[in-house]
């Protein structure tokens, strides 16, 4: 079952930790939900703050829950190899060291039975649904409300997938999407690799280097993949690329 989420939980332009600090007035009362039992979470989140904010949800959430955390996914790994017996992850959108989902994908192909949620400052609906598509259990933004957060969370412990309401389907997005997918889908095998290394920021000269191709080549394809992409620039075909998540590899 997927649950929508309820509140104010937008597209997100806010600080990560304006709506998570720590519990103080009405906010403090939480009612706990005896259906959903929770020992032990691990957070993993890069900054000290967010942790924080995090860790007091879940204290007043779950009471006597026990709380992990982790700077990294290399220190998660650490403490998974010696605590595997969690019953929830909240993962972080952004850890150094790892790239977008990557994390998401580790963790499922290890912990398979083990719910990962992905927590974000910044998302947009073609985040949200690729992570669940990866098999986040939900994904619940930093500027939600502490009483969203709370609904989110016994939601995923129930069982069930959490989204923010945010992600219904906007038609004409899809359609915007869907066409820089196939303006992206008609260029070359060659001119893909190009493209991947321009949303690397690779310099032509890197990418003939990399490529062992001339200058004049790496050009060639630039100018071809911007006629085919319908835009000006590179900074425009990047832009274009990243909208759909092109990084060369899909």
């Amino acid at each position: 079952m997927i649950v929508m989420g309820r509140g104010n939980n937008g597209c997100i332009a806010a600080p990560p930790t304006m709506a998570i600090d720590h519990p103080r007035g009405a906010d403090m009362q939480v009612e706990s939900n005896d259906d959903a039992v929770i020992e032990r979470v691990l957070i993993i989140d890069d900054h000290p703050l967010v942790r924080d904010g995090l860790r007091s949800v879940i204290a007043v959430t779950f009471d006597g829950c026990e709380i992990f955390e982790a700077a990294s996914m290399e220190e998660a790994t650490v403490t998974l190899g010696k605590q595997s017996n969690f019953d929830l992850i909240l993962l972080d959108l952004n850890i150094p060291d790892v790239k977008r989902l990557d994390g998401l994908r580790f963790l499922r192909s290890s912990y398979p039975i083990l719910p990962v949620v992905m927590v974000s400052g910044a998302f947009d609906r073609s985040i949200v649904r690729e992570a669940l598509a990866a098999g986040a259990a939900g994904f619940i933004p930093k500027s939600m409300k502490r009483s969203a957060i709370v609904d989110a969370l016994h939601s995923v412990v129930s069982g069930e997938i959490y989204m923010p309401d945010a992600i219904e389907d906007d038609p004409q997005e899809n359609l915007v999407e869907n066409d820089i997918t196939a303006r992206i889908e008609s260029l070359t095998p060659q001119q893909r690799v190009v493209l991947g290394h321009l949303v690397q920021g690779r310099l032509n000269k890197q990418i003939a280097y990399d490529l062992s191709v001339s200058m004049t080549t790496v050009k060639a394809h630039v100018s071809a993949i911007l006629q085919k992409l319908g835009v000006f620039s590179r900074t425009q075909a990047v832009i274009m690329a990243n909208r759909v998540h092109f990084d060369g590899e899909n």
